[in-house]
């Protein structure tokens, strides 16, 4: 916080008065110099209030207006810049050529989608940090492994992704009939299918830490990543393509709900959001209406605890609002809505 005091003096002659004036000024520019700016790699910085999406003008009649963020709110110049990062070096070539043939994105786009994913997800940034995370969940899902948290499934959860993710991952180690069974063989995991659902005999604690050494198994990556886009990239690229939607927030936007809420499924999946968005063909005004349902039901269903999962689609608003839909150049920007704090 910039403070400043003001001092009364008690003037002792005009003349004099101007001469320290001019005295004082002189020696502050030549003692200051030129400032050096700096960014630090935690999140130290401003304190930001990012707009609700409900908010947000808009020329849909269906939704209330409201004011829109000011040009002091879109400002990212407070945001001191580092060095550019390189996007790229965050992905093996291999999965790079795939997400730019299948989702005509980049690795900086896929960085910086991954960033807002893994904020309400880790409350965390460094989102490659998290290819071996596994925990049990306490919600009758099973255990949740990986960057977009796959699950093996549970009462609460009968259509898990977690064993398309095993049988992916023994795809990618050259099985010819790959299968959930033939990847736990290889991992020296004890487990077996069930009515749909990966059932575990292993300690959870044994378990979880099979998962935690693949961190930097390059094939589990590759897995990773073919199961994330299978589940959940395509559908998305598909739904916004096919409304003429082209740009990584939009897309990003639709996988984040997917991998929260659902792909396809009950009313509140990316499905059945889209479906209470309307029709326009205007991308902003369609995704307005899109983030204000959202938020409507984002912290509910235990998809978020509140009010994380409201702060969860203000990332995603605050930067159409500002006019980041390509997702390029963004890291103020993507540092700016992710300022906030989880609870």
């Amino acid at each position: 916080m910039n403070t400043t005091t003001d001092k009364k003096s008690t003037p002792k002659g005009r003349f004099t008065a101007i001469l320290l004036s001019f005295a004082l000024l002189g020696s502050i520019a030549a003692f200051s110099g030129p400032v050096q700016t700096k960014v630090y790699a935690d999140d130290e910085g401003i304190q930001t209030e990012i707009q609700d999406p409900a908010e947000i003008g808009n020329d849909d009649p269906d939704i209330e207006a409201g004011e829109a963020l000011t040009p002091a709110d879109n400002d990212v110049s407070s945001y001191e810049f580092a060095a550019a990062e390189d996007h790229d070096s965050k992905f093996s070539p291999a999965t790079l050529q795939f997400l730019k043939a299948n989702t005509s994105l980049d690795g900086e786009q896929w960085d910086n989608i991954m960033k807002l994913v893994n904020k309400p997800e880790q409350d965390n940034l460094n989102w490659t940090e998290f290819y071996g995370y596994c925990e049990r969940l306490p919600d009758k899902r099973g255990f949740t492994i990986g960057i977009f948290g796959a699950t093996t499934g549970g009462p609460n959860d009968e259509g898990p992704d977690g064993p398309d993710l095993f049988k992916e991952y023994d795809r990618a180690k050259g099985a010819s009939n790959p299968s959930v069974e033939g990847a736990l063989k290889r991992l020296g995991i004890n487990g077996k299918m069930q009515n749909g659902i990966l059932i575990i005999s292993d300690s959870d604690s044994k378990f979880i830490k099979k998962i935690n050494g693949l961190q930097n198994d390059s094939a589990w990556r590759e897995a990773m990543w073919r199961t994330f886009y299978n589940v959940y990239i395509q559908y998305s690229v598909e739904q916004a393509r096919k409304r003429g939607f082209n740009s990584a927030l939009t897309i990003g936007s639709f996988v984040d709900t997917a991998l929260n809420q659902g792909a396809t499924g009950d009313s509140n999946t990316l499905e059945g959001l889209l479906s209470r968005s309307g029709s326009s063909k205007d991308e902003k005004t369609f995704m307005t209406k899109f983030y204000a349902e959202r938020t409507k039901v984002v912290d509910t269903h235990d998809y978020n605890t509140p009010p994380n999962g409201k702060n969860r689609v203000k990332q995603w608003s605050t930067l159409m609002s500002m006019g980041i839909t390509d997702l390029k150049n963004a890291d103020a920007a993507i540092k700016k809505v992710t300022n906030w704090e989880m609870k």
